[in-house]
């Protein structure tokens, strides 16, 4: 009888180096261009893309993609617009803001109202599953892992608000970055991380650690560069 273990191993194996190599082209080109380029506005122009690319190879590395799965994945995107629709037209979630022009083509962008780029709705997505994934790591109980992983979105947000206005990503009123927003993630990230943890598919993905990590150093060297 045939052994195909090994081989589906190292199928395995080559296809995560990949996804990891991708993710550092991206990022590191990305790093390069926007601290070091004269004129950034090229680079950004590919955030979309990179975004967009980044959560493709995290769903080629998802183990099972079933309903559970991608109605998780629905419901955080839409939840993560809508949270966004009503803090640009209200201020009463997040704060007083809006959005530039990095992110890509804004929704619902006319009078009365202000746009939402709907790929915010896949950036908190994304954020939702990396820091999700990441708490399984520990051997935690589902409240712990709800508030670490709310921690480390917050955390998350912290590194990105110091160069989002530079980088044209969002601005805030007279540019000061209120406390309101911290507060209004943290309790919004724990009700995306509740829905994280009761549904129930596959929570193992091993290019979750190399993106994270990637995504805080890529925000933060940013910003202490500026």
């Amino acid at each position: 009888m045939l052994d195909y273990t090994e081989p589906l191993a190292a199928a395995s194996t080559r296809r995560l180096r990949l996804a990891q190599g991708l993710v550092l082209l991206f990022h590191v080109t990305g790093f390069v261009g926007l601290a070091f380029s004269k004129d950034s506005s090229f680079y950004l122009r590919f955030t979309p893309l990179t975004l967009g690319l980044t959560a493709l190879l995290l769903l080629w590395m998802q183990p099972e993609r079933d309903a559970s799965f991608w109605g998780f994945c629905v419901t955080v995107v839409l939840l993560g617009f809508g949270a966004e629709f009503v803090g640009v037209n209200t201020g009463k979630v997040f704060g007083h803001y809006t959005y530039g022009d990095t992110l890509g083509f804004k929704l619902f962008d006319q009078q009365p109202f202000r746009g939402v780029p709907p790929m915010i709705g896949l950036n908190w997505l994304v954020l939702t599953y990396l820091c999700g994934m990441l708490v399984r790591y520990l051997p935690l109980g589902e409240l712990a892992r709800t508030l670490l992983a709310a921690a480390l979105m917050v955390g998350f947000d912290a590194c990105l608000e110091p160069v989002a206005g530079q980088y044209d990503f969002w601005h805030w009123t007279a540019g000061v970055i209120p406390f309101q927003n911290f507060r209004d993630w943290f309790i919004f990230a724990c009700i995306l991380q509740m829905l994280f943890n009761r549904t129930t598919f596959a929570k193992h993905n091993p290019l979750v650690p190399l993106v994270y990590l990637t995504q805080l150093l890529f925000f933060f060297l940013l910003g202490a560069l500026n």
